[in-house]
């Protein structure tokens, strides 16, 4: 009984945090657009590194996935969000080697 009142708790919580943190940085950011259009470029190079890795992934699906309901789609998807995961993390792994090895020359 006490531990699922404080599951409750604290999913109401989570919920509560996580409408604080896109509510209240909306709000602020309406006083500056300028930085309402630094988001939506952000955004929107997340979006096309996301088609790029779209576009590279395969539409295959094994036989044992298919009983779970993973279709072409999904698989293509789900394809897509895992290259772009590792784009990103190689673009950010070359961005730190890059930014420590031009410190050296400074």
């Amino acid at each position: 009984m006490f531990i699922d009142a404080m599951l409750y708790l604290a999913y109401i919580l989570i919920i509560i945090c996580a409408a604080a943190a896109i509510i209240l940085p909306t709000i602020s950011a309406l006083g500056d657009p300028g930085s309402l259009i630094k988001s939506g470029i952000g955004l929107g190079g997340l979006a096309v590194v996301f088609l790029i890795a779209w576009a590279m992934s395969s539409n295959e699906v094994l036989n044992s996935y298919v009983e779970f309901g993973i279709d072409a789609g999904l698989s293509k998807f789900v394809g897509g969000i895992l290259t772009m995961m590792y784009l990103l993390a190689g673009i950010a792994i070359v961005g730190i080697v890059f930014t420590e090895v031009s410190k050296v020359f400074k």
